[in-house]
């Protein structure tokens, strides 16, 4: 399927967001989250969580997201469903690539996220990952 513009637009965010989180690059991943962010992951054992402070945790873990091991993040099969000219929601399987011990792995989850132009610049301010 051809992606238009604003799918190619929201699919690159989506993107760096993603990279962010496997370089630990807390920076980069707060530009492109609103501060009031909600999310069900299966760190929040079902419990809807609502702001940054409880994502901030695991980027400073040592060896958390951000360790050295490179790590591939590819978007499988993303699915774009615009909900106005202002928001967006955006589903795939999230494939991540690294080495452990030394053997590559590929790990997946299913992913949704919505985006929402917020004061002129897109912001995501809700993710489901299971």
């Amino acid at each position: 399927m051809a992606h238009s513009e604003r799918d190619r637009e929201i699919l690159h965010l989506n993107q760096q967001l993603l990279d962010s989180v496997v370089r630990g690059d807390w920076a980069t991943y707060t530009q492109h989250c609103s501060d009031d962010l909600t999310c069900f992951e299966a760190e929040t054992n079902g419990v809807l969580v609502e702001g940054l402070p409880f994502h901030r945790y695991y980027f400073e873990l040592p060896g958390g997201e951000g360790s050295p091991s490179p790590v591939t993040v590819t978007m499988a099969r993303p699915h774009l469903r615009w909900l106005g000219d202002d928001s967006v929601v955006i589903s795939y399987t999230r494939l991540s690539q690294r080495l452990q011990n030394g053997e590559p792995i590929t790990a997946s989850c299913c992913e949704t996220r919505v985006w929402q132009r917020l004061n002129g610049r897109w912001q995501q301010v809700h993710v489901h990952r299971s």
